[in-house]
């Protein structure tokens, strides 16, 4: 544990710094300025314009308790994630308007995927990559990274997912202007379309509460399929390596994915008061963050921008994509009786 420290300390920091610039901007979410600020501490220290003694020694120190924080932390705060499914809203869909959500889950899975194979994406990144645009962002990245075993191919699509939502929060609410949308409508192609939770949140808002209330829902919808969608991942990732592939295999069904839907149960029993609620929100953002700073780490920049012009179109077409079966969906949801 000692050796991890001073890698987790930095994580702190990091998480503390995003929650600071998170106070004093409030458009930029949380997670968002996780990974940012982990991105950067990362090519600042190690760009080989500022490899110094010293800062060669700092890195060597933080980058281990970083690398397990990114895969950790990133466990626990899935599992706490669990809690913040909240039954009455996923109820306020109804059955069909689930099938709705859940259908849209798929198809922006199955397009992301293949705009990510059709763009030569290497290694497991299409599946990351789809992941992300499709469920929740660079949290369900890292769940499927690390229910695959492919944690490793994590970095580039933890970047474009980031990118893309960030870009979601100034883009939909301009497109909304010329499409003219109900606040309500517009929550819903929010919570279909924008990645990570906070990104919906600090899109969403911009419409007033109705589109916030309706965003989160459709949003929530989306996150109870994380749990499945990683253990179909992992299933896939151990019957493609078959047998007779050498080392340790993922488990079919990951612990931190059977913790997550103990906590979503728990949940929905009613038993836990709002403080416990409260401590577990506030404990699933700090290791979410942590766990991003620690992903955030290990993007290599240099690489990223040396093959920005496939990885970046793979992503906006992806984006295109998503956020076209979110309007679907919005309008399906808005127009249909799938709301109690």
């Amino acid at each position: 544990m000692r050796p991890l420290l001073p890698g987790l300390l930095a994580a702190a920091v990091v998480v503390g710094c995003g929650f600071g610039l998170h106070a004093a901007l409030g458009a930029l979410p949380v997670m968002t300025l996780c990974v940012l600020g982990g991105a950067v501490a990362g090519h600042l220290l190690r760009s080989p314009a500022r490899r110094a003694h010293a800062l060669r020694r700092l890195d060597a120190r933080i980058a281990p308790g970083l690398a397990a924080a990114g895969r950790t932390l990133m466990r626990a705060g899935i599992v706490l994630l669990g809690l913040q499914l909240v039954p009455a809203d996923l109820a306020a869909l109804r059955l069909q308007g689930v099938g709705i959500v859940l259908a849209a889950v798929a198809l922006a899975f199955a397009g992301t995927w293949l705009t990510a194979r059709l763009f030569r994406l290497p290694g497991d990144e299409p599946v990351l990559l789809a992941a992300g645009f499709s469920i929740c962002g660079a949290s369900a990245i890292g769940a499927m990274g690390q229910a695959r075993g492919t944690a490793r191919d994590a970095s580039t699509p933890i970047a474009l997912v980031t990118l893309c939502g960030t870009l979601s929060i100034a883009l939909l609410p301009f497109a909304n202007e010329g499409l003219g949308l109900a606040p309500m409508t517009f929550g819903h192609w929010v919570g279909a379309s924008v990645h990570d939770v906070g990104q919906v949140v600090a899109t969403a808002q911009t419409a007033g509460t109705t589109a916030l209330a309706a965003a989160v829902v459709v949003k929530l919808v989306r996150v109870l399929a994380l749990a499945p969608v990683a253990t179909l991942g992992a299933w896939h990732a151990r019957r493609a390596r078959g047998p007779a592939a050498g080392g340790a295999r993922a488990p079919i069904l990951p612990l931190f994915v059977v913790g997550f839907g103990l906590m979503v149960a728990l949940r929905t029993t009613g038993w836990l008061p709002d403080a416990a609620l409260e401590a577990g929100r506030i404990g699933q953002e700090l290791l979410l963050g942590a766990a991003l700073a620690g992903l955030g780490y290990a993007i290599d920049l240099r690489t990223l921008f040396a093959s920005a012009g496939r990885s970046t179109g793979a992503a906006v077409v992806a984006w295109a994509w998503v956020a076209a079966v979110g309007l679907a969906v919005a309008h399906l949801l808005s127009n249909g009786s799938f709301m109690i």
